[in-house]
């Protein structure tokens, strides 16, 4: 069952809700911040608020990440409407830095941050940026130390991720880990990459140990969808392994594996069935409610085909993120396809689009569909990748493949470490289509692989897709060439909003490289 709390709180923290099925509404009208966080109860609902407020960033996520990868496009490389130009700049590495999902993203996930590092100071979590450290003050809230630990715990789960989904989109971004004012933050500037990841690496590990070790099956059913322990360690060996520290995050990996009681699931299309969330196999999800709460998923419309009537989805679809015809190729004779994309319509007027999130919706975009941030297969295939090629790094693979019916590789199919980096790239790429990996894999295989880099991914993705698709934008279409030169690793970095640098009249707040 998912739980609702509808809580309206005045001050820093509003609207505090989460995705869960059985509604509890309770006007709050007259307090806030100050007075609010006094006992346990009131304490989770703060935390709820930040479960919730994973919701916004999520819904544009895929513009910033899938769109710019070879696994999508924009679907109307004609149009001239600002929603497709807008895409379409995303899609070819050229946004401008007023660009405004670059902000909204940025926004929402630094609010979200807020709501996080209120819930924090009230619980005493203190993080000292020096040290890398996080310690426990006492605090007057009547709570047992497990109760502090398991909320301070998912809250740091939460923070942690917003700002490792922040460094590998920005860069060095800014670092506030403690509730400020207005004031205070303009006095705050970019720190480099490598303090963002002290914090996250704090926060996770912190965040591992302060939550019950529970295994899959021992979770209550009213706290499933929450942050776990175990996953925490996943997040954070995927946090090691972006800094190319595969040793440390294979020991991760290897006790989620061996301690954790999380497992695949028998098929693909059951991991992502609205009748099986946070089944065996999902370690943390965004999660989505229907019924007109205001807490349903808007992708199953915005995904589905533009001009398709009801005939896919109530309501019509959008056509905002079109697979490309290389993964729909890659796919051919793999299990998981029919789950990932679909057909409308035939012949030239055939349109592929992204099936992955579909359920059926009575309002427009209020679908049920969970959004998967960290799933077991994922804690297997990084361990593959951590490893390095070998026998049991291809077992790993092997996990995975039974049940989309392909074959088993062996030692006679892959022989060196080039084979062993396509196989692990290419089933990352099938097994995670659409979920918001491929783009962080692309950057991340910069530093784990030797044969596989970002830049050549997306030159080789503008070259099968140039003719069929970005020489069709309007005028003036890119040449191959341009589109070449936009895939420097600089342009892997999105711009600084430029509303940050503006509006900021007390500090020179630097642009990434090339904007």
């Amino acid at each position: 069952m998912k739980l609702i709390h509808n809580l309206l709180l005045v001050g820093l923290v509003a609207g505090l809700s989460n995705c869960k099925k059985v509604i509890d509404t309770v006007p709050l009208n007259d307090i806030n911040s100050a007075t609010y966080y006094s006992n346990y109860t009131e304490m989770k609902a703060a935390l709820t608020g930040c479960y919730n407020g994973l919701q916004k960033p999520m819904n544009v996520e895929w513009q910033l990440t899938e769109l710019r990868t070879d696994n999508s496009k924009q679907g109307s490389p004609g149009s001239t409407a600002s929603t497709n130009r807008d895409l379409s700049d995303l899609d070819m590495f050229i946004p401008s830095t007023s660009h405004q999902t670059i902000y909204t993203y940025w926004l929402a996930s630094y609010n979200n941050i807020r709501n996080a590092n209120i819930v924090l100071q009230k619980l005493g979590v203190v993080y000292d940026p020096a040290a890398g450290a996080i310690t426990l003050q006492q605090v007057p809230i009547p709570v047992t130390e497990a109760e502090r630990k398991q909320i301070a715990g998912e809250a740091l789960f939460i923070r942690a991720y917003h700002y490792f989904n922040l460094v590998r989109l920005y860069g060095g971004v800014f670092l506030v880990h403690t509730p400020i004012s207005a004031a205070d933050a303009k006095l705050i500037n970019r720190v480099p990459a490598a303090d963002i990841y002290k914090l996250i690496q704090a926060d996770l590990t912190n965040a591992a140990a302060f939550m019950a070790p529970l295994k899959y099956a021992q979770i209550p059913a009213a706290d499933q969808g929450r942050a776990t322990s175990w996953a925490a360690k996943g997040l954070l060996a995927k946090v090691l392994l972006t800094q190319n520290k595969k040793s440390e995050a294979a020991v991760l990996l290897q006790d989620v594996i061996a301690n954790s009681g999380y497992g695949l699931q028998s098929s693909y299309a059951n991991v992502f069935s609205i009748a099986n969330e946070m089944n065996s196999e999902i370690l943390f999800a965004v999660r989505y409610k229907s019924g007109g709460l205001g807490l349903g998923g808007h992708f199953a419309n915005t995904f589905a085909p533009l001009g398709s009537g009801s005939a896919v989805i109530n309501g019509d679809g959008d056509g905002l993120n079109y697979p490309t015809a290389d993964l729909d190729t890659l796919t051919n004779g793999d299990g998981r396809k029919a789950t990932l994309i679909a057909t409308y319509g035939t012949g030239t007027a055939a349109k592929l689009y992204v099936r992955k999130f579909f359920s059926p919706v009575a309002l427009i975009d209020d679908a049920e569909n969970d959004w998967p941030v960290l799933r077991y297969a994922d804690i297997l295939l990084m361990l593959a990748e951590a490893q390095g090629y070998s026998p049991a790094s291809i077992d790993l693979i092997n996990s995975v493949r039974p049940r989309a019916g392909l074959p088993l590789y062996t030692s006679s199919t892959i022989t060196s470490v080039a084979q062993f980096e396509q196989a692990l790239s290419n089933e990352r790429r099938i097994e995670f289509a659409f979920e918001n990996q491929r783009f962080f894999d692309l950057v991340r295989f910069n530093s784990t692989f030797t044969t596989i880099t970002s830049e050549q991914a997306m030159k080789d993705h503008f070259s099968r897709e140039y003719l069929s698709h970005y020489k069709l934008y309007v005028a003036p279409a890119p040449t191959l060439a341009e589109l070449y030169s936009y895939t420097t690793r600089d342009h892997m970095l999105l711009p600084i909003p430029q509303r940050e640098i503006d509006t900021n009249t007390g500090l020179v707040i630097p642009q990434n490289p090339g904007y």
